[in-house]
């Protein structure tokens, strides 16, 4: 019966086990062979001798290539030689699937071919235990949204109107009519609360930016909430302490592969309360810095990067000009001129990694700013309606999964934290 190399590793010395797995490896040494077996579960050496293993078995591990598949059958020995301090004395061995001689992946292979052959990359151990680090923080994050009264829902992934602006959309042919592919989903999850007050959402969306930094993707997984009800003191609340919770838990739960890609995540910079600081503020830091700023410019990766140097922990930048916010943002009555709005900047010089504000709550205020901003009110006709119907103070936000991993495993590019990144140079595989 098969078991998992996990389990193989913690088997009593003498315990028979049938393996299958993927050759990683292969040594040669005469009549003795070993071999670096994985499964999702782990690595174990196998050794296969002349005179212990069946002499099928001999030949059949001469003819090994890296990346066959095989099954394995053998006793469990102790040696602290091995890798893991645990080998595999192989019986017999059966080839599941030969593996051809030309495997793309080498040694000082250069990151564009990485990604040229990413569907056979996923192999590594390495990116493996990225990727079941990115889903237990997934479930870190619906663990902490179920338990604090959000509803999970589904929104569509094809619209008609821009969200975060015209410029940034993928323009779709949808049966001879045009449409696009979603920016957020923010406008639907603002029609979800009037029934479920608390909903958030994880999918994809989609921006045609042409940037080309380490914190951007074409296609990225993007988690939003919009809560019922909030100011934005509220939301800032909500966002603080899920971030918190999030990479506390993600740091639990993915304690065994942070471990084996010799990381660590710095839990000390999520310690709450985090700072909060106006725009005003952060323009004031930049020019200290010897940035050269002026009231109304969008704060972009190198000035975000430049002010969240200045704290150790994510800081909240708030009060952004109406001018460089979505129309649907609510103008503070304090100040005209600023938005009730609020971006998280992680440390580091990582910069934003959540967005979000206090949207407008009356339809003639709503009105007012699509016009101010050029667009058509009939492509808003059905978000218009919420204003019509039993309109509420409402508030939301949405954070970047990839960025997210990025910032607490401290990785060189978000395309690292996702399995099949695309950008604005790939579409492949």
């Amino acid at each position: 019966m098969r078991r998992p190399i996990e389990e193989v590793l913690q088997s009593p010395e003498g315990t028979e086990v049938e393996v299958w797995g993927w050759v990683r490896n292969v040594r040669r040494h005469g009549k003795l062979i070993f071999l670096d077996l994985r499964d999702a579960s782990g690595i174990v050496q196998v050794a296969v001798k002349g005179g212990v293993a069946e002499d099928s078995a001999l030949r059949v591990a001469e003819s090994l290539r890296r990346e066959s598949s095989v099954k394995v059958t053998g006793t469990v020995k102790l040696d602290e030689r091995a890798p893991s301090g645990v080998e595999i004395r192989c019986k017999r061995i059966e080839v599941i699937s030969l593996a051809e001689e030309d495997y793309p992946i080498r040694p000082k292979i250069g990151p564009k071919k990485l990604y040229d052959y990413r569907h056979l990359h996923l192999r590594s151990p390495k990116i493996a235990s990225l990727m079941r680090i990115r889903s237990n923080l997934l479930e870190a994050f619906r663990e902490f949204f179920r338990s604090r009264g959000f509803v999970e829902i589904n929104c569509p992934s094809i619209i008609t109107a821009a969200v975060e602006g015209g410029s940034t959309l993928f323009e779709v042919n949808y049966f001879g009519k045009k449409a696009y592919l979603t920016q957020s989903v923010q406008f639907y999850q603002e029609a979800a609360i009037f029934g479920l007050e608390r909903v958030y959402s994880i999918q994809p969306s989609f921006r045609a930016e042409k940037s080309r930094t380490t914190r951007h993707l074409s296609e990225f997984w993007h988690i939003e909430a919009e809560i019922s009800f909030a100011d934005l003191n509220a939301l800032m609340d909500v966002v603080e302490e899920m971030v918190n919770y999030v990479v506390n838990r993600t740091a639990e739960t993915s304690y065994r592969e942070i471990k084996s890609l010799n990381r660590s995540v710095r839990t000390e910079e999520v310690e709450r309360p985090f700072p909060r600081i106006k725009y005003a503020e952060a323009l004031e830091i930049l020019e200290r810095r010897g940035v050269r700023t002026y009231w109304g410019i969008d704060l972009g990766a190198d000035e975000e990067r430049v002010i969240s140097t200045e704290f150790e922990r994510p800081v909240f930048v708030t009060h952004f000009p109406k001018e460089v916010k979505a129309f649907y943002h609510k103008v503070d009555e304090e100040d005209p001129r600023v938005t009730l709005s609020a971006d998280l900047l992680a440390p580091r010089g990582n910069g934003e990694i959540v967005g979000g504000g206090v949207r407008i709550d009356r339809y003639d205020q709503l009105i007012e700013r699509i016009y101010q901003f050029g667009l058509d009110p009939k492509d808003y006709s059905w978000y218009l309606d919420l204003r019509r119907y039993g309109s509420v103070p409402h508030a939301g936000f949405g954070i970047g999964v990839e960025r997210v991993l990025k910032w607490i495993l401290d990785l060189p590019h978000v395309r690292t934290a996702c399995l099949f990144p695309r950008t604005p140079t790939r579409v492949t595989p």
